[in-house]
């Protein structure tokens, strides 16, 4: 809920003030998946998970990744090869068993510590100087709203999502 903040523009000698209300540990997590396959354009697949959950978790469980692998498996139509970090979700018990369960999945663990060779982080970054920028947030529904927006915006930004995974090294740069 605290805004990032970029750079502007106003009359000289007048420095821009953003105001906020307060500060808020509400949160958003969001999980997204930029896919690449050779010949097609590339893809970005997204779930945002708010803090305030029946279960009382605030972040992702394995079961909500598992649930995000399989949607992209059935938007995809085909074998997955998975790369991803190191969080503890990532590594659950019950995140390998499902992974060992699939044959159509292929996942490689990042090292620790290698934000560029995620093109997820790229997204993130893209999504703050964008869409979170400059903005204060009223309530969690606002901040989910744009976010939301943000993202969506992303999907059929083709050159962006392609310019995340070939800055990784990942995909082939596009003819």
């Amino acid at each position: 809920m605290t805004p990032p903040t970029t750079r502007t523009w106003s009359r000289r000698g007048r420095t821009p003030v953003v105001r906020v209300r307060g500060r808020s540990r509400r949160r958003l997590s969001v999980a997204a998946l930029a896919c690449y396959k050779p010949g097609e354009s590339s893809r970005l697949i997204y779930r945002p998970c708010p803090d305030a959950r029946p279960d009382g978790r605030k972040s992702f469980s394995w079961k909500d990744y598992r649930d995000l692998i399989q949607a992209a498996h059935q938007q995809l139509g085909g074998p997955i090869v998975l790369v991803w970090d190191n969080l503890n979700t990532h590594l659950a018990a019950g995140m390998r068993r499902y992974i060992a369960d699939r044959d159509w999945l292929t996942v490689y663990q990042l090292p620790p510590y290698a934000p560029d060779l995620n093109p997820v982080e790229g997204i993130w970054s893209v999504v703050r100087r964008t869409t979170a920028a400059n903005r204060a947030f009223a309530d969690p529904h606002d901040l989910i709203t744009a976010v939301r927006q943000g993202l969506r915006r992303l999907q059929y930004r083709h050159d962006v999502l392609d310019g995340c995974l070939t800055g990784t090294g990942l995909a082939p740069a596009p003819p």
